[in-house]
C-alpha cells in the first residue's frame, strides 16, 4: 500500500470514529466540512481552481455545501475512502495519486487528530517522514513566500532546506512531518523549535503560510 492511500485509509477510519461534528484544524470547518472538501476536490474539476484562488472560492464553496446537502455523512467518508475515480488525472496519471495526495490526505489526517485534546505526534510509518521531507525541500519556497521573514527548516537529523531568504531570518527545527504542518500554517500545533530573534520568530509564527 502507497503512502497515500495508508494515509487516506487512517483518515477515513478516523473520520468514521469521531462523526459528522467534531472539529478540525481547519477554520469554521468539521469534519463533515473537511470530508466534503475532500470529495470536491477529487471528483469535480470545475471547482478545483477555487481552492487556491480567492476569486473563485464562492463557487467551490457553493460546490462543497451541495455535497453535504445530497450526501450523508457516511457516504461523504465512503467516498473519500474510495478515492478518485479512475476518469480523473489523479486516476488517468500513473503515480500522480501518490505524489499529489501523500501530503494532502497526511496534512488532513492530522487537522483531524489535532483538533483533539491530548494529542501527541505519530510515529510515522517507514519511509514517510523521508517523503515528506522530500515534498518539503522541493516547495518550500512556494510555502514561505508570504513570511515576513527569512525561513530555514532544518530536520532534527541535520537536513536543511531553505524557505525563503530575507532577513532577519528564523531557524525552525523538527522532524520533516512537523516541518511539514508548519509549512501549511498549523504552527499553533506543529512541534517546531525556533532560532533567531524573538520578534522575527513571532512574526513567523503568527504568518499566513500554505498553499
Amino acid at each position: 500500500m502507497t503512502h497515500s492511500r495508508s494515509e487516506r485509509a487512517a483518515l477515513c477510519d478516523l473520520l468514521d470514529d469521531l462523526g459528522p461534528d467534531a472539529p478540525t484544524l481547519c477554520a469554521g470547518w468539521t469534519t463533515a466540512d473537511l470530508a466534503a472538501h475532500l470529495v470536491v476536490r477529487e471528483r469535480r474539476p470545475d471547482a478545483l481552481p477555487g481552492i487556491g484562488i480567492g476569486a473563485l472560492a464562492p463557487y467551490t464553496a457553493s460546490v462543497q455545501e451541495r455535497f453535504k446537502a445530497r450526501h450523508s455523512y457516511p457516504e461523504l467518508v465512503d467516498l473519500v475512502r474510495q478515492g478518485p475515480p479512475r476518469w480523473t488525472p489523479y486516476g488517468l496519471v500513473p503515480g500522480i495519486d501518490e505524489l499529489v495526495n501523500t501530503v494532502e490526505m497526511f496534512v488532513h489526517h492530522e487537522d483531524v487528530r489535532r483538533a483533539r485534546p491530548d494529542w501527541e505526534p505519530r510515529e510515522l510509518p517507514a519511509g514517510l517522514d523521508d517523503v515528506l521531507w522530500q515534498r518539503l525541500r522541493s516547495m518550500a519556497r512556494l510555502f514561505f513566500r508570504g513570511s515576513p521573514v527569512g525561513v530555514v527548516l532544518r530536520r532534527t537529523n541535520g537536513e536543511k532546506a531553505a524557505g525563503r531568504m530575507a532577513e532577519p531570518a528564523v531557524v525552525a527545527v523538527g522532524d520533516a512531518q512537523e516541518l511539514m504542518l508548519l509549512a501549511f500554517g498549523r504552527q499553533a500545533h506543529a512541534r517546531v523549535s525556533y532560532e533567531g530573534d524573538t520578534a522575527a520568530v513571532t512574526l513567523l509564527r503568527e504568518a499566513r503560510l500554505g498553499m
